[in-house]
This record gives C-alpha cells, structure tokens and sequence, in this order.
C-alpha cells in the first residue's frame, strides 16, 4: 500500500514487478525543444527533486503526454502545478510515483540525489515519496490501522529502526486522528469502505501524518470538498509542512492555494510547465482563464 510515493494503496493494487522497459524506455531524448522553467536557486545542498526534460508516454499506445518537463523541488517548499484539463499535470504526479501505465522516454528525474527512474514504486515510497490520488480505492477488509501499521513499518525498516507492535502503533496514530478531524473508530473502518468524499481525503492525509513522507505529490485534494472539509484538509497539510519536507500540489483552483501558500505556481500546457511565478498566476487564472497565460 505504502509505496514510496507513500500511497499504500497503489502497492496493494500494483504489487508486481514491473518491468524495466516499462519504467524506463531507452531514454532516448525527446526531438521537440523543451520549455525550461527552473526556480531560482544560488544553492545545490537543499535540492529534493530534480527533473530535467521529462518525457513519457502512455505505455500501452505510446502516446506522447509529457514533451519535456523542468521543475525544481527544494526541502520546505510547496509548489503548485495548474493547467487545463489534459495538459499533462496527473500524468506528471503518476510518472513520479512509477505508475506502471506511463513509459518514461526522455529526461531525468533526481530524489535525493538518487536517479528516481531507476526505483520500484515500493522503492519510492519507503524513500519517502507520497502520493494521494483523486479518487482512493476501496480495500475492502483491510482496517485503517492495520494498512497504516503495515506501511508505517515498511517506512521503519528501510531506515533501519525497528518496527512498532499494534499497541504502540496505536499510541503513535491515535494523537493524529485530531489532525484530520476523525473519530478514534475511523481506525478500525476498512480503508475507504463507505468513506465519503471528504473521509476519503481526510485518510490520505492521514497516511501522509503517519509515514512522515518527505516529497508528497497531492493530485487534486480539494476536488469535490465543500468548504468545511477543504480547510480541515489544508489545516492538516500545513500542520505536517516543516523545513525539511515539501509538497507538490495539482489543482484548479485557487481557494485551494488561499489555505496552504505555496512557494511557487507552476502552469503546464501540451504536456510542458510554460510559467512559473507566484500565486498572482492563480489569481489571474482565476479571474481570465488560460487565454491570460497562453
């Protein structure tokens, strides 16, 4: 469930292997001109995420989505991609992640030093990567607790600490239930099983609290929340945000970005991030459209 992108659910639904041709095509680069958009920097010690001319296409028809993408990602900071339907930005989140439908054919992608394009998923994700998807499965007759105790340990055991039993994990997650607004029984509820929209977005940010991630990708949080639900969602972000982790967001919206600021907008377009500024873009976007940015 907990794959270093730190969403145990895409582990338990992809716990095969993948291959490596799928996860890394010959790598040969792409012969459209990149649109290079990095945010300023005088420092290399900081950097978390490094992507360099990302390209990748659906694995199955080899349709290109991503023409080259640049993005800078240093510990601390929040940024924000927006784009019109179709302009690359889930597709971008997935990649990172390794999800197995997308073919990486150009580019590189550091973390943490690390090359990212040559990890497993699960490798992702006990490296502290996350990710939070639109729509989170069911898993029927897996308890919250259990699926967070299991993805919690994994986390442990590749940086070498032992694991917690049930008594003590429950200690441990118990406390961060108020984080999100849930009950103490939220724990004992199969994962996502009859969650509503808002419990299904409180319990991904829940998994992020637990597994500490220090890269989250969240794909679109605020979709389908009502106010309430938003600010207990953005109140639990910015309660988990230190100096040393930093949050990747995908949305439409603005009242997303007026709950948790970000340090940078980002705006993809074909498949490439086409500008890059503060949170005017977003106010301009939400004001006059894309046809201000195009």
């Amino acid at each position: 469930m907990a794959t270093a992108f730190f969403s145990p659910t895409f582990t338990l639904r992809n716990s095969t292997s993948i291959p490596q041709s799928r996860r890394r095509s010959c790598l040969v680069r792409s012969s459209q001109a990149s649109v290079a958009v990095e945010t300023p920097s005088s420092s290399t010690t900081d950097l978390l995420l490094q992507v360099k001319d990302l390209s990748a296409v659906i694995a199955e028809s080899k349709q290109p989505i991503l023409k080259g993408v640049n993005l800078t990602v240093r510990h601390g900071e929040v940024h924000a991609v927006m784009g019109k339907n179709g302009s690359g930005k889930s597709t971008f989140a997935k990649v990172l992640a390794g999800h197995p439908d997308y073919e990486v054919t150009g580019g590189s992608v550091l973390y943490k030093g690390l090359d990212l394009l040559e990890m497993e998923p699960e490798e992702r994700a006990t490296a502290g990567l996350f990710m939070s998807f639109q729509s989170p499965v069911e898993i029927p007759g897996v308890s919250n607790i259990d699926f967070l105790n299991m993805a919690y340990n994994a986390r442990r055991r590749k940086l070498g600490l032992p694991e917690l039993g049930p008594i003590e994990f429950y200690g441990y997650v118990a406390p961060k239930l108020e984080l999100v607004n849930m009950k103490i029984d939220f724990l004992n509820r199969n994962v996502n099983e009859g969650f509503s929209g808002g419990e299904k977005k409180r319990n991904e940010i829940l998994q992020l609290a637990v597994l500490g991630a220090e890269f989250s990708i969240l794909d679109e949080i605020d979709s389908g929340l009502d106010v309430d639900a938003l600010q207990d969602v953005a109140k639990a972000v910015n309660g988990i945000l230190t100096s040393k982790n930093s949050v990747l967001m995908i949305t439409h919206y603005l009242r997303l970005l007026e709950f948790i600021k970000p340090t940078y907008i980002h705006v993809m377009e074909n498949g490439r991030i086409v500008k890059t500024g503060d949170i005017t873009i977003a106010k301009v976007l939400e004001k006059e459209g894309y046809k201000a940015i195009s």
